[in-house]
């Protein structure tokens, strides 16, 4: 090849290089694509921000400030393409459990901490490894999330005050519906809040051109109109203007968690960040599988959230995760680009901006009503039933771990979640099989062969056949088809061989070479 040939290759070479580096203008039909879709997004995601944020208890405005977040911040970072961030349901009760014992001052320290540690996970390209994460965990931590916010928001939906830990919410409901039943004023919010429930669960048989309108959305707007019309004396949404809800951390902050214990603040960071980091990469898995676009890069997303999160801390919001209904109303609308998750959150700044006291019509009852709808829909009851009679293991895993979140706090549950699905995994996986030959002669050695994998957990099962072999008889014991021997196995063989050997018996033990 001549040097004018190899000149004029290398020309194409990187004219084809720039060409695919340009970047191509969205048509028209993109944009207003995207435009509609931001808007839908928008409608869904303000009453759900407001509700998560009573529901946290915080100020209402921090929910639309996380929103605020999610859409300008994380919605503008590579990672995922469609799938679009907020305050989330799965966080609510964890929130609301450290601002009771810290105080609100130190959500700002969580959640900035919180979203450094995903930052750094995100950089040592870890995202990818939450894909590990049992699914039976997963659905147990969702399911005792959604058992304990129902529990919780029955006494918000009554315009009461919930006692405050899972067990006792539960324990608690007797005692608040008669105090209910004998309250006009309850009543007559929990009504608001049991319609709210209702019309939530009965949106989807509704004609199409009604359902155009987002439930929640729909749902607040009847609520509230009903409360305004009928003058009903019901708790509504506190506000405090956006600027006046915003609260960076201090040092003051800092001490306070101190005070109050540092074991007990590592414990909420670790599960705000494992549990947002799960909840967002598992949304943007099933979000892919709702479009054809650009796959979600999971090390990229994860540096997203975890951008998003840290900022959320900053200006003392709430925390943020990527939310499979918001993401899914994305891509129902037709978005095309991240510009719809864009979009969104610059129609909440201008909500919060404009007309923050429209807040403040808003009924409690109602957004109570649909967390405890939102509640319901995390409970997998429809997958509880195949997984029983296929994977009973994994379903007991699953009740397990909502058990453990309800009776203990979320940290916990899932702690003790993950660790039955590693102890499940270790037994399934130590399958090892033991076959004694004793041969035609009766007094030659008896032969025992161990196959398949040798661990601690099946120790007691070898130690019990070697043992019940004859005292006096010569025994080999073939340990050339183990795949694995752990350390433990190993010794108590070796241990065995020794005794065997000295109660006049002759043991030889095979074992596989290093």
């Amino acid at each position: 090849m001549s040097a004018a040939d190899t000149r004029e290759r290398g020309n194409r070479g990187r004219h084809r290089r720039a060409a695919s580096q340009r970047v191509e203008r969205p048509s028209a039909s993109t944009l207003r694509a995207d435009l509609t879709a931001s808007v839908v997004v928008f409608l869904v995601a303000l009453p759900l921000c407001v509700g998560v944020a009573v529901a946290s208890g915080v100020p209402a405005e921090l929910g639309l400030v996380t929103g605020i977040v999610g859409g300008l911040v994380t919605g503008l970072l590579p990672g995922s393409s469609l799938q679009v961030s907020g305050p989330a349901a799965g966080l609510t009760v964890l929130v609301l459990e450290a601002v009771n014992e810290f105080g609100l001052g130190a959500l700002g320290v969580f959640v900035l901490t919180a979203g450094v540690l995903q930052l750094g996970m995100g950089a040592l390209r870890l995202g990818r490894w939450f894909r590990a994460i049992s699914i039976a965990v997963v659905e147990g931590m969702l399911a005792g999330i959604g058992l304990v916010l129902i529990a919780g928001q029955f006494y918000a939906m009554a315009d009461a005050k919930a006692p405050g830990s899972g067990p006792a919410n539960l324990l608690g409901l007797p005692e608040l519906l008669i105090r209910t039943a004998r309250s006009p004023q309850a009543l007559t919010a929990f009504g608001l809040g049991a319609g709210t429930v209702a019309l939530m669960a009965l949106w989807k048989y509704l004609p199409p051109k009604v359902r155009a309108v987002p439930a929640p959305l729909a749902a607040v707007a009847l609520t509230t109109s009903v409360v305004a019309l009928f003058g009903l004396s019901v708790k509504r949404v506190d506000v405090q203007g956006l600027l006046g809800a915003i609260r960076p951390p201090s040092l003051e902050d800092l001490g306070s968690i101190t005070n109050a214990g540092v074991v007990g603040a590592i414990g909420t960071v670790v599960a705000i960040t494992l549990i947002a980091s799960a909840e967002s990469l598992f949304s943007a898995a099933a979000v892919d599988r709702l479009h054809s676009g650009p796959g979600t890069d999971y090390d990229k997303e994860l540096m997203a959230q975890g951008a998003g999160n840290a900022l959320c801390g900053a200006l003392g919001a709430l925390p943020m995760t990527a939310v499979i209904v918001r993401s899914a109303a994305n891509v129902q609308a037709g978005a095309r680009t991240k510009a719809s998750r864009v979009l969104h959150g610059v129609w909440l700044l201008l909500f919060a901006a404009l007309v923050p006291a429209a807040l403040g019509l808003i009924p409690v009852a109602a957004l109570a009503g649909i967390l405890v709808y939102s509640g319901w829909k995390l409970i997998p009851l429809k997958e509880l039933g195949p997984l029983w009679r296929e994977h009973r293991g994994e379903a007991l895993i699953l009740v397990a771990t909502a058990v453990a979140i309800i009776a203990t706090s979320m940290f916990e549950g899932v702690l003790a979640g993950l660790l039955l699905a590693v102890a499940k995994t270790a037994w399934e996986t130590s399958h090892v099989h033991v076959q004694v030959d004793e041969g035609s002669d009766r007094n030659g050695p008896l032969r025992v062969v161990l196959s398949g994998n040798a661990t601690f957990l099946r120790l007691p099962r070898i130690l019990d056949t070697l043992e019940g072999l004859p005292k006096d008889r010569h025994i080999e014991l073939d340990l050339l088809d183990l795949r694995h021997v752990d350390h433990a196995c190993s010794t108590a063989l070796t241990n065995w061989a020794d005794r065997h050997n000295k109660e006049k018996g002759v043991a030889r033990v095979l074992m596989p070479s290093a």
